[in-house]
């Protein structure tokens, strides 16, 4: 029997969950120490007058993702909570007619050829390329650690590089075989899950139009925090214990390793440590200058996917005229994404996001009412302002007040909020980001932060500003890639 190793986590959402008990399952020790009251990170959730909020992500795709890991410990996600298919799938509302995505594909080839003959044509061609790119990118490229670019040398992962199209632009290849404006931001619109415009992500991509498309979106009853109890019970199942209200103060490191952490000026010791927290944070504030990666100017220059300005309300009526998923794009997709990347400000005219889980799930709000979440991208770092806040949040309900006929303001019976600033100080967030690190080409696989320390031995990183990236699946993966490389480095 090997000798148990005592292995300290930092962060308990989902890419700490997953490392812990990845760990756990082959006999580790393993300790999460989460700064916050309660597991989740941001998929962590409230209760108010009745209603259910999720407080951060909202769109459940790649299902095959979560269910691989699960059967990876015997478990199946429906051990924890009941997953349904929504059909439609969400509507992108323009200013003419919304264009109402369906659940089948076939039906997707219809609509596109209604909006523009001879588009299904490509759409038919551009989603078998994807599938390709999901099942080579998922299978390969995203399961690497990519500490060094010799990972990626096998002469099969050389031809891969090229068919999944690595270094092209995602942009171009739609817009050079599509015309219409609506199928074009219908196409480009997942990459906004990577934190990038479409024009910087490389054509790999399109791995996320497949998963949208074809592998279709759902949505776990009781709210996206299933997922995160699920998380939470098999890490519970395989001994991992949990410490909430616990910031982690210093990591300690004795001759360029690590022995331990420093929690309320008490010493606990370890034999290593996996950092889920914020990456910035942990190398910034936890280690002592000598022992950090990458310089304040390193970070500056990183390009960083939106923060975001979310509204949690419960409305006391049942509104008309929206699915499930809505997305607003009746304003100006490009100057939008210039406030958000090209030259940081408030937006005036926003695209904006609204998720109506009551749509599906009658449990998430009182009977005769809806549960609202709306989301405003902004960009990461700005300087956040309630007077900025309240224009928006007017802007938003005026447009949802115009789009379904009906009084909104009056009816609402609750209002929360989370901005910038609140991305800071609940998860340490990095410029107060929601996502993580963009996708940017030059921000992909080992051109992103490292999920094993440099300088320091026994210290590694998982989490959505390392590989591979923003969204919950690819977060997922990263916890399972830092502790499998640990228990590697270990030799276990």
């Amino acid at each position: 029997m090997p000798e148990t190793k005592n292995i300290a986590v930092i962060g308990a959402g989902i890419s700490g969950m997953a490392a812990a008990i990845q760990l756990a399952a082959k006999g580790m020790q393993v300790s999460i120490y989460e700064k916050n009251a309660s597991f989740g990170g941001r998929g962590q959730a409230f209760q108010k007058e009745g209603f259910f909020f999720d407080m951060g992500p909202s769109w459940y795709w790649m299902p095959d993702v979560f269910e691989d890991f699960f059967n990876e410990f015997g478990k199946s996600c429906a051990d924890y909570f009941q997953l349904v298919r929504l059909d439609p799938s969400y509507q992108i509302l323009f200013e003419n007619e919304p264009v109402v995505v369906p659940a089948q594909v076939e039906e997707t080839y219809a609509l596109f050829e209604s909006i523009e003959p001879g588009s299904s044509i490509f759409l038919r061609k551009f989603l078998d390329q994807a599938r390709i790119k999901y099942e080579t990118g998922m299978k390969d490229f995203v399961r690497k650690p990519s500490l060094h670019w010799h990972e990626f040398f096998e002469l099969r992962l050389l031809k891969a590089a090229f068919q999944i199209e690595l270094f092209k632009s995602f942009e171009k290849s739609i817009f050079k075989n599509i015309k219409d404006y609506r199928l074009r931001q219908l196409l480009c619109f997942p990459v906004l899950f990577l934190g990038a415009k479409p024009s910087d992500t490389p054509a790999l991509y399109s791995l996320m139009n497949y998963a949208d498309l074809v592998l279709g979106t759902w949505y776990p009853i009781g709210g996206m925090h299933k997922l995160f109890e699920a998380l939470y019970q098999l890490a519970l199942e395989k001994g991992v214990q949990f410490h909430f209200n616990t910031a982690i103060e210093k990591i300690n490191i004795e001759r360029g390793r690590t022995v331990g952490i420093q929690i309320q000026n008490q010493s606990i010791s370890c034999d290593a440590i996996l950092s889920a927290a914020d990456y910035h944070h942990t190398e910034s504030a936890l280690i002592d200058p000598a022992y950090r990666q990458y310089s304040d100017a390193y970070w500056e220059s990183r390009k960083m996917s939106p923060s975001a300005l979310i509204f949690y309300l419960g409305v006391s009526k049942k509104l008309d005229q929206l699915l499930h998923h809505n997305l607003f794009f009746k304003s100006d997709f490009n100057q939008h994404a210039a406030n958000i990347y090209d030259h940081p400000a408030w937006p005036e005219n926003p695209l904006f996001y609204v998720c109506v889980p009551s749509k599906t799930d009658a449990g998430v709000a009182p009977t005769g009412m809806e549960n609202l979440f709306i989301l405003i991208p902004l960009a990461a770092g700005l300087q956040d302002s309630k007077t900025e806040q309240d224009s928006l949040f007017s802007f938003a309900i005026d447009h949802l007040e115009k789009h379904t006929g009906q009084s909104i303001r009056d009816y609402i019976v609750v209002n929360e909020r989370m901005s910038v600033a609140d991305f800071y100080t609940a998860y340490n967030s990095f410029k107060g980001n929601a996502y993580g690190l963009s996708n940017a080409l030059l921000q992909t696989a080992v051109l992103k932060p490292r999920i094993r320390s440099k300088k320091v031995k026994g210290l590694y990183y998982a989490g959505q500003l390392s590989h591979p990236g923003p969204g919950l699946p690819p977060c997922l993966i990263s916890g399972q890639i830092s502790a499998l490389q640990l228990l590697k480095d270990l030799k276990l």
